[in-house]
Parts: structure tokens; sequence; C-alpha cells
């Protein structure tokens, strides 16, 4: 699967939008801040930070709270998303699930506080075997 290329432009308004994002997590327990941003087929940019909670299992990763953002907002075609940690980051098991429900092919842009890109990858890339609307016998290009 071919990488998508992003002009540098938007490139860089992604990884701004990531660590933007980053600055509104809420995360008292880890000190783990993440920001991300998630790149529309629209042009949009829609931001999510990770939210932590003291019932650990009711925290949500900045990539959900990012996707959840922008499926409320009516988007379903995404073509990229920054993620921005201290050091960089891969999306968790379970965003990682959550983004290939809508594409294997959607560029991640692994970002450190620093505005560094320090990798670059598809969801395919980091997610082997996906389980799909395919699996289920289901078109998603129908919702």
């Amino acid at each position: 699967m071919e990488k998508t290329k992003l002009d540098h432009e938007i490139r860089q308004k992604l990884v701004e939008a990531g660590l933007n994002a980053r600055k509104r997590a809420y995360a008292p327990y880890s000190k783990y801040y993440v920001g991300a941003a998630l790149l529309a087929a629209s042009g949009k940019i829609y931001e999510g930070a990770n939210i932590e909670n003291a019932s650990y299992g009711a925290t949500v990763c900045a990539e959900r709270v990012a996707v959840f953002n922008a499926v409320s907002a009516g988007e379903r075609k995404f073509i990229a998303m920054s993620v921005v940690g201290d050091k960089g980051g891969a999306p968790c098991g379970m965003c990682r699930q959550v983004l290939a429900e809508f594409g294997l092919d959607i560029l991640l842009l692994e970002v450190n506080k620093d505005g560094k890109v320090v990798r670059e990858v598809t969801v395919a890339d980091i997610l082997p075997d996906p389980f799909t609307p395919a699996n289920l016998g289901i078109d998603p290009s129908n919702y």
C-alpha cells in the first residue's frame, strides 16, 4: 500500500494542530499528555486530546477523541492523523482498531513534543490482519 503524500503546508498544519490539542490534554494521573489531529477528506482538521479518569477504564485516547469529533460532525473519510506525545508514540491497539474502521491507508505522523515527525506509517503498517467491516460482509462505502 502506497503512503499518502501530504504537501508541506498541510503536513505542518496537521503537526501544529496536534501540538495545540496536546496542550488541552487532561492527564493528571499518568502525566502522559497526547494530542491528535485528524485530516478529513473535506480538508477540515479535527483535534483530540487524551482525557483521563480516576476510573482508568473510562479514559479516552486523543486519537479516538479526534475521530469521534470528526464523525460527530458528519465526516467519514480520513487522509492523515498526527499523534503528538513527548517522544512521539504509536496509537494504542484500541485506537488502531477505531482508525481501521475508516481506512487502512490513513497516514499517521508520530510527532514529538518539539514538533518533529519521528515516524510516518499507515494504519495498515501498524495493524496487521485487521478486523474491518469487510469481515462482517459490509461495504463501508455505504456509510
